[in-house]
């Protein structure tokens, strides 16, 4: 793939433009405990208050906006861990278009009720991101609907770019943007702001350590399986980093690990200390900085990701693989 193939500045600009008044613009949060921690400014960037509770609507809506009337019409299909899926129920249900939402047997709850919430039809396939993939492209060819991909596409790109759109905006002098990586999509859609732009911005990409698949696509040149993946953070799970979203990323985002241990404290510290209801993956950007491992030359943005966690649940939290390095 060429440079003249990633996702522009200016498809990111139109995204941005068309989501106005559906996703909301979160402001950056000072994160005074951990500038005090850490010595430099540290912001987080509060996707968890999208009214899905996760960025994931940016794409889902510019996606779905983008289809030709016809085929949008027809409805569309998805496969998720559970906030892709929230935020392509989410989108439909504000253009009145049908979604299926296939979903891992194990899916959490409150993200399967958050599908329901919204008028999306769940169906259950499996444990793993293939399975769910299957099911979904029986949906594609059965009923006719359209699938929206949860990273691997240029218009999911663009609208997720538009998180570092704001970020250049309100915080031009960020020496750093923290995100956590699952497929891929949030991760490439910030390096595309930040290399359009041209501004010069570090991207660090996190991955828990039982599923570090970006860092296994740099090391290969290339997109690998991974033969397993697990973590407490479980919407980083996806076995590969997409082809697409792999473009986008290599040469921009340096890949860190974490453990679930990390990444647990991390999600307890938001809060406790901060008032902030993230889930783990979208914690893992917190526990990066927590661990030590970031490079500290200036001031720094924590993406969170996502808040889809019962609160109850938090002091419960287990790591899901032996943590390792």
């Amino acid at each position: 793939m060429t440079v003249s193939h990633l996702v522009s500045l200016e498809s990111i600009r139109a995204a941005a433009a068309d989501m106005e008044g559906v996703v909301q613009r979160t402001a950056l949060l000072p994160a005074d405990a951990l500038t005090d921690r850490v010595g430099v400014p540290v912001w987080l960037k509060p996707e968890n208050r999208q009214p899905s509770g996760a960025f994931k609507l940016r794409g889902a809506w510019t996606a779905i906006r983008r289809l030709a009337p016809e085929r949008r019409a027809a409805g569309v299909v998805t496969y998720s861990s559970g906030n892709h899926g929230q935020a392509v129920a989410y989108a439909a249900h504000q253009m009145g278009v049908r979604a299926v939402v296939v979903m891992p047997e194990m899916a959490p709850a409150i993200k399967v009720a958050g599908v329901h919430r919204w008028g999306g039809e769940v169906v259950l396939a499996g444990r793993t991101s293939d399975d769910r993939f299957v099911r979904a492209q029986e949906l594609v060819r059965d009923e006719g609907l359209t699938e929206i991909p949860p990273f691997d596409h240029p218009d999911i790109i663009a609208g997720q770019g538009t998180v570092g759109l704001e970020i250049l905006a309100d915080g031009p002098e960020v020496h750093q943007i923290v995100v956590p990586v699952g497929g891929g999509g949030l991760c490439a859609g910030i390096c595309a702001a930040v290399r359009g732009s041209e501004a010069p911005v570090q991207v660090t990409a996190v991955e828990p350590v039982g599923a570090a698949a970006y860092r296994a696509a740099l090391a290969e040149g290339r997109p690998v399986r991974l033969r397993a993946a697990a973590s407490v953070a479980d919407g980083l799970l996806p076995l590969a980093v997409g082809g697409l979203t792999f473009e986008h990323m290599q040469g921009v985002a340096v890949p860190i690990t974490v453990t679930d241990a990390a990444i647990i404290e991390a999600t307890r510290m938001l809060a406790r200390d901060l008032g902030i209801l993230a889930e783990p993956s979208g914690a893992a950007t917190t526990a990066a900085l927590l661990s030590g491992t970031l490079d500290l030359g200036g001031p720094i943005v924590l993406v969170v990701s996502g808040g889809n966690i019962d609160p109850a649940t938090i002091d419960h939290l287990q790591p899901a693989c032996v943590d390792g390095s």
